[in-house]
């Protein structure tokens, strides 16, 4: 008996469908949800501001898709381990917080030595931050290490363009 061609390959497309449908179902699943909004409000205590930030760079920020906190050896981006205390001896001319707020709002006009360009700008699509997010996160920065000093009224960007223009990389080690 003869099968014809077109059945054959029905039968193939089936038999097809049907194992790929059963490996797929063997694949453990993880369900992703989206990031948790945070919280904030203008009276906001620097405390609050530190757990808002950490809050945001863990969430919606998604900045320790590439950033750590502590590790050592070959990183894809700077580790953030003692941020705080080394942010303000980065690029001469600029506090912490300005140079805080130019690594977010314009990545590329700093790169950390040993590092290649990459990080997005993230108070634009797809992240989004908002300016208050954006203190908040600096906040957690400038914890790590350092003094914290934003607060909710803090203007960060654009910086000081006078004093951005004749602000100069410091030479450093190639370590971040």
């Amino acid at each position: 008996m003869r099968v014809p061609v077109t059945l054959k390959i029905l039968a193939l497309t089936v038999t097809t469908t049907a194992f790929y449908t059963i490996v797929g179902q063997l694949v453990p699943q993880k369900e992703v949800l989206p990031p948790k909004e945070t919280a904030l409000k203008k009276e906001m205590t620097q405390a609050e501001m530190v757990k808002a930030g950490k809050d945001i760079m863990e969430g919606k920020g998604i900045c320790f898709t590439c950033h750590t906190l502590g590790k050592q050896g070959a990183l894809r981006f700077p580790d953030l381990a003692g941020i705080g205390a080394r942010a303000g001896q980065r690029v001469a001319g600029l506090s912490d917080v300005q140079y805080l707020a130019q690594s977010i709002y314009d990545p590329n006009a700093f790169i950390v030595p040993g590092f290649n360009p990459g990080m997005p700008v993230i108070n634009k699509p797809p992240i989004g931050l908002t300016d208050d997010e954006i203190k908040a996160v600096v906040a957690y920065l400038q914890s790590l290490g350092g003094q914290v000093t934003v607060t909710m009224d803090s203007k960060l960007w654009p910086l000081d363009q006078a004093k951005a223009a004749t602000a100069v990389p410091t030479k450093g080690p190639a370590t971040p």
